[in-house]
């Protein structure tokens, strides 16, 4: 234990996720050795962050404005929408250069065990933004993992009776992985979403 700001510092470094007791500690010594313009950049962009850093009307995306420039761009193909959990599923999406559709972010995933329920998600509005018939396809992009698998589950079983055409992303083993490591949820999807082998 330390005295004072320094192990508020820490407490605070903690807190955040990923981030246990000793890379709390040693985030906080690096800040205390480090430059004090460098902190001081730090601190004013955390600060700017959070005052003008807000979250797409539509979307829920990351914005800078009531819109995020993915909902602003007109060119983007308005009967598709990709759902993810988290807005970093979008820049990961995006960087497939694959999907010229729009995005709806959930604000994470299905977790009775976290306590949290479809009545958490913005699921509600994704049902909304249906509503009119524009979009045609649902995209699930949830993360391959349990909680990923059982909010893929409850959309589509909620969007199906609504008219559109549901899909979920395929998975399945990675380039380079062996079979013998491969978890068997990992294994059934790539049976499942395999392709057959044209001459």
């Amino acid at each position: 234990m330390y005295e004072g700001p320094v192990q508020d510092l820490i407490d605070e470094l903690g807190r955040l996720p990923g981030i246990g007791p000793k890379s709390a500690q040693r985030i906080a010594f690096h800040i205390l050795s480090a430059d004090a313009d460098d902190v001081m950049r730090l601190s004013n962009i955390l600060r700017e962050v959070k005052a003008t850093v807000k979250f797409c009307e539509s979307c829920f995306n990351v914005a800078e404005d009531t819109q995020c420039r993915i909902c602003r761009d007109p060119r983007r193909d308005q009967t598709m929408i990709c759902v993810v959990e988290e807005s970093k599923d979008v820049v990961a999406v995006e960087r497939t250069r694959e999907f010229r559709g729009r995005y709806h972010v959930l604000g994470g995933a299905i977790s009775p065990i976290d306590g949290i329920g479809p009545g958490d998600l913005k699921v509600r509005e994704l049902c909304t933004r249906l509503a009119d018939g524009t979009v045609t396809e649902v995209i699930l992009a949830t993360d391959p993992n349990l909680e990923g698998e059982a909010t893929a589950t409850y959309l589509s079983r909620l969007l199906l009776p609504m008219g559109v055409k549901v899909s979920r992303l395929a998975s399945g083993l990675p380039v380079g992985g062996d079979l013998e490591y491969a978890d068997e949820i990992t294994l059934g999807r790539a049976f499942e979403g395999r392709r057959f082998v044209d001459a």
